[in-house]
C-alpha cells in the first residue's frame, strides 16, 4: 500500500496537487494539514490561500443566478441549554418557501464579552469594543479555521468621549483586507476626526487625512468632524457612514480601494417636521437608503413608530433622494434595525421577535430565530482560509513567539477567566500604528 502511495505521489505534480486541494472546502482543507508535511505546506502557504479565496468569490458570484435560495442570514446568540451561557454564531440559509435551515454553528468564545461585530466579509470577521480601554485593539476572527489577529490601533488620547467608527472590507482590486478607523471627540467641535487604515498586507496601520477642509477645499469653512456614526456600510466599492459637523450631516464615503474620501449629501430638509428617534443607512435593493426610524405622535400609546425610507436613486446624486414609503410599525429601538434582504425586507427586532418586514405591502413575517442579539443578510456564504497562514510550520521559533495570529485554542488558555478579549494576548508582536 505504501508503494502504491509512492508510486502516485511521484506521478502527480505539485501543481496538479495544489490545484485539486484548492477546489477543495475550508474543511476538508484543515483536516488535509495532518495527511503530510508538503500538505500542510501548501494550505498554509499565503500564495495558495489566496488562490483558494479567489477561487471561492468566483464560484461565489457565479452561483447566485443559480440559487434555489433567497440569500443567508448570520446570527448571534446565547445558548440557554448550555451550562456556561455560551455564544454562538449562526448562519442560516434562507429557503424560497420562508423557511429556515441552519448551514453552520460556531461557539464564540467568553473572551469575546466586551467586543463585537462591526464588519465581515468573505469567511471573516471584524470585532471592537466600544469600552475606552479597550476601543484601540481590533480583532479579526475566522471562525471556521478557529483563527484570530489582534490588532493595535493608535490611541489618540483625547479630553473629551473618544469614539470610534470602523469600517471593514476586502479590496478585490488590489486583493487585501482592509479597515479604516475614525476617531472623533464626540459633540465637541475643537479638532478634526483623526483617521487610519490597516491593510491584512503589509500587515501595518497607517493614518489618512479627513476633514471637511480636505471634502470640500473651495467651499466656506462649515465646522470639524465631530461624529462618526459606525459601523461603516460597504457597498458600491465603498466604505458608508453618517457623518456630523455642528449642525449639518452627510454621508462619509471611503472607496477601499483608492483610499479616498468623499462626501455624499442626504435629502434636502428630509428630518424637518420629524420627530426622529434614530436615523441608520442601509443597502434597499442595491441604492443607498437611509432609514428615519421618528415617533408617531398618532399612536405613541399604542407603542407605534414610523419608518421612513429614503433612496438615493443614483449614486452619490443628491438630487435623486426619493421617499419611497412611510410604513407604521410596532416599536423598534436602536440598534434593533439590522438591514435590508435583498429583495428589499426590513430585517428588525421588535416586541414579536425577530421579523422581516415588506416595505410595499407592509406584510410582517416573523423569523424562527430565538434570543438572536445581532444579525446581518448575506448574500451567499462562504469560508475562508485567511489568517491560516499565521499557523504555518514554516515560520521559525522566534518568528512564533512574535506572532500576533493565533489559534483560539491557544488564545483561550492564556486569556484563562480574566474577562476581557484584550487579556492574554501577545504584546510586542501586535500590528501598531505608524505616521
Amino acid at each position: 500500500m505504501s508503494q502504491t502511495t509512492t508510486t502516485m505521489r511521484e506521478r502527480v505534480p505539485d501543481d496538479v496537487v495544489e490545484d485539486i486541494l484548492a477546489h477543495l472546502p475550508v474543511k476538508s482543507l484543515t483536516r488535509f494539514r495532518c495527511v503530510s508535511k508538503s500538505w500542510n505546506s501548501i494550505i498554509t502557504d499565503t500564495t495558495f490561500i489566496n488562490k483558494h479565496l479567489k477561487l471561492n468569490l468566483n464560484q461565489s458570484e457565479s452561483s447566485m443566478s443559480t440559487n434555489t435560495h433567497s440569500g443567508y442570514l448570520l446570527y448571534t446568540t446565547e445558548d440557554k441549554d448550555s451550562s456556561s451561557s455560551s455564544k454562538e454564531l449562526c448562519t442560516v440559509v434562507c429557503n424560497n418557501d420562508r423557511t429556515l435551515t441552519q448551514v453552520s454553528r460556531f461557539e464564540i468564545p467568553s473572551f469575546f464579552e466586551k467586543y463585537r461585530i462591526v464588519g465581515f466579509c468573505n469567511g471573516l470577521f471584524c470585532l471592537a469594543s466600544y469600552e475606552k480601554e479597550l476601543c484601540h485593539i481590533i480583532y479579526l476572527w475566522n471562525p471556521s479555521i478557529r483563527m484570530c489577529k489582534k490588532l493595535v490601533a493608535t490611541r489618540f488620547n483625547r479630553k473629551h468621549n473618544e469614539r470610534a467608527a470602523i469600517g471593514f472590507a476586502y479590496d478585490s482590486l488590489n486583493n487585501n483586507f482592509k479597515i479604516l478607523r475614525i476617531v472623533c471627540n464626540a459633540m465637541f467641535n475643537e479638532s478634526e476626526a483623526d483617521a487610519e487604515i490597516y491593510t491584512l498586507s503589509p500587515d501595518s496601520w497607517r493614518k489618512v487625512v479627513v476633514s471637511m477642509e480636505s471634502l470640500r477645499g473651495y467651499e466656506p469653512n462649515i465646522g470639524t468632524i465631530c461624529d462618526v456614526w459606525g459601523p461603516f456600510k460597504f457597498y458600491n466599492g465603498a466604505l458608508h457612514a453618517l457623518a456630523f459637523t455642528v449642525g449639518y450631516s452627510f454621508i462619509l464615503s471611503f472607496d477601499i480601494s483608492y483610499e479616498s474620501f468623499h462626501e455624499i449629501m442626504m435629502p434636502r430638509n428630509h428630518l424637518d417636521e420629524v420627530s426622529i428617534n434614530f436615523t441608520e443607512l442601509a443597502v434597499y435593493k442595491g441604492l443607498t437608503a437611509d432609514f428615519v426610524f421618528a415617533h408617531d405622535h398618532g399612536n405613541e400609546r399604542g407603542g407605534r413608530i414610523l419608518c421612513h425610507i429614503w433612496v438615493m436613486e443614483k449614486y452619490g446624486v443628491a438630487k435623486s433622494w426619493t421617499r419611497k414609503f412611510v410604513i407604521p410599525m410596532e416599536w423598534v429601538w436602536i440598534g434593533h434595525f439590522f438591514g435590508c434582504t435583498n429583495n428589499g425586507e426590513l430585517l428588525i427586532k421588535n416586541a414579536t421577535g425577530l421579523v422581516s418586514i415588506d416595505p410595499e405591502s407592509q406584510n410582517q413575517n416573523i423569523l424562527a430565530l430565538e434570543d438572536a442579539n445581532w444579525v446581518a443578510f448575506l448574500a451567499n456564504s462562504m469560508e475562508s482560509l485567511v489568517l491560516l497562514d499565521g499557523d504555518s510550520e514554516k515560520e521559525s521559533e522566534e518568528e512564533k513567539k512574535n506572532s500576533n495570529v493565533c489559534s483560539m485554542d491557544d488564545l483561550g488558555s492564556a486569556s484563562g477567566s480574566g474577562g476581557g478579549l484584550g487579556s492574554g494576548s501577545s504584546g510586542d508582536g501586535d500590528s501598531r500604528a505608524t505616521s
